[in-house]
C-alpha cells in the first residue's frame, strides 16, 4: 500500500471519528431537550454517511486482498463504535458526578 493510500484511510478515519462523535452529541442533545439547529444535525448525519461512503469507495478501488479490505472495514466500524461509546460514557459519568454533587 502506498503512502498516499495510507494517508487517505487515516484522513477518512479521523474525519469519521469526529463525525460520529458530533452526531452522537447532537442526537443526545435533542433527546435531552437541548436546542440543536437542524443544519448542524443534518451536517452531522451527512458527514457520518460521507465518511462511510468514502471508505467503501476507497476499499472498492484498492488493490488489496478481500480479507484486507474486510479488516479495514471492520477496524473502521469498531473505531467508530469505540468513539461513540467513550463519548457516551464520559458524558454519563460527568452527569452522574454532577448529580451526586447536587445531593
Amino acid at each position: 500500500m502506498e503512502l498516499n493510500e495510507k494517508g487517505y484511510y487515516f484522513t477518512v478515519l479521523m474525519f469519521g471519528l469526529f463525525a460520529v462523535i458530533s452526531l452522537q452529541k447532537a442526537v443526545r442533545d435533542k433527546l435531552e431537550g437541548i436546542p440543536v439547529t437542524e443544519i448542524y444535525y443534518g451536517i452531522s448525519w451527512f458527514s457520518t454517511l460521507l465518511t462511510i461512503t468514502l471508505l467503501v469507495i476507497g476499499l472498492w478501488n484498492a488493490e488489496l486482498l478481500p480479507s484486507e479490505k474486510g479488516f479495514y472495514a471492520f477496524a473502521f466500524l469498531l473505531a467508530i463504535f469505540g468513539a461513540i461509546t467513550v463519548q457516551k460514557n464520559t458524558r454519563d459519568s460527568k452527569l452522574a458526578t454532577n448529580d451526586q454533587n447536587l445531593n
